[in-house]
């Protein structure tokens, strides 16, 4: 399984990003994906996650009611619908994706990364 992140950049603050992570390889519906963050300085933190078979979501506590997590199957792309940015949403943005179906936010969990793309939040 490989996966690309793309659609980072620079956004004033109140601004809205979409993130995009492409997958190729083998997924499975009960796969488990995710998007996680890192600040500079800062552990990785999940941002939100998602099965492939859809039927569920979650979000990590700082980004709920403005982030919205989706996937397309036939693209075999995962989003992530960010808005509201403020600066404290500036980080490297990874998606990534488990072999469980069991959901966690801890990192170690995932057994696949994309590389990361930036996302800068200018006040």
């Amino acid at each position: 399984v490989q996966l690309q992140a793309s659609g980072g950049g620079v956004v004033q603050a109140g601004g809205s990003l979409r993130l995009s992570c492409g997958i190729s390889g083998r997924t499975f519906s009960h796969y488990l994906m995710g998007w996680f963050r890192q600040a500079p300085g800062k552990e990785r933190e999940f941002v939100a996650g998602i099965r492939w078979s859809g039927d569920s979501t979650y979000y990590g506590d700082s980004v709920k009611g403005r982030f919205a997590i989706s996937r397309d199957t036939v693209a075999k792309t995962m989003y992530v619908q960010m808005n509201a940015l403020t600066p404290e949403d500036t980080a490297v943005y990874y998606c990534a994706t488990s072999t469980s179906s069991i959901y966690t936010s801890v990192p170690e969990r995932y057994r696949y990364w994309g590389r990361g793309t930036e996302v800068t939040v200018s006040s």
